[in-house]
């Protein structure tokens, strides 16, 4: 968690544009430590939030059946996550490439590959 919060902190100082969604805050809050919740309510309050509508879930549920017909399985929250990013024109900035493989979206992975 120090190292994604490290990460977070070095975007916002060189003016990067940051959002999250419901599935990304649900994710932070299920890992949250106690001493950590004050920061943590900051920086979510920070971000710009992207909500999830009904044709994002759409693009999602179509990515996970299209993958899962190629042999990849895609879990719910990381293809939730991957439609927000497609329907807004968003980068994914991630650490955990190897979970979004689609090809529509912009990914950025520090010390991995971008595309």
């Amino acid at each position: 968690m120090e190292e994604a919060v490290d990460f977070v902190n070095h975007l916002f100082r060189n003016g990067a544009a940051l959002g999250c969604c419901p599935v990304n805050v649900a994710e932070v809050y299920a890992g949250i430590r106690e001493k950590e919740h004050g920061a943590t309510e900051k920086m979510i309050y920070s971000l710009q939030f992207f909500s999830i509508d009904l044709e994002t879930a759409k693009l999602a549920g179509n990515m996970i059946r299209d993958y899962r017909s190629r042999g990849t399985t895609l879990a719910l929250a990381d293809a939730m996550i991957a439609a927000v990013a497609i329907q807004n024109g968003l980068i994914l900035a991630t650490y955990n490439e190897k979970h979004y493989p689609m090809t529509e979206l912009t990914l950025f992975s520090p010390g991995g590959t971008n595309r």
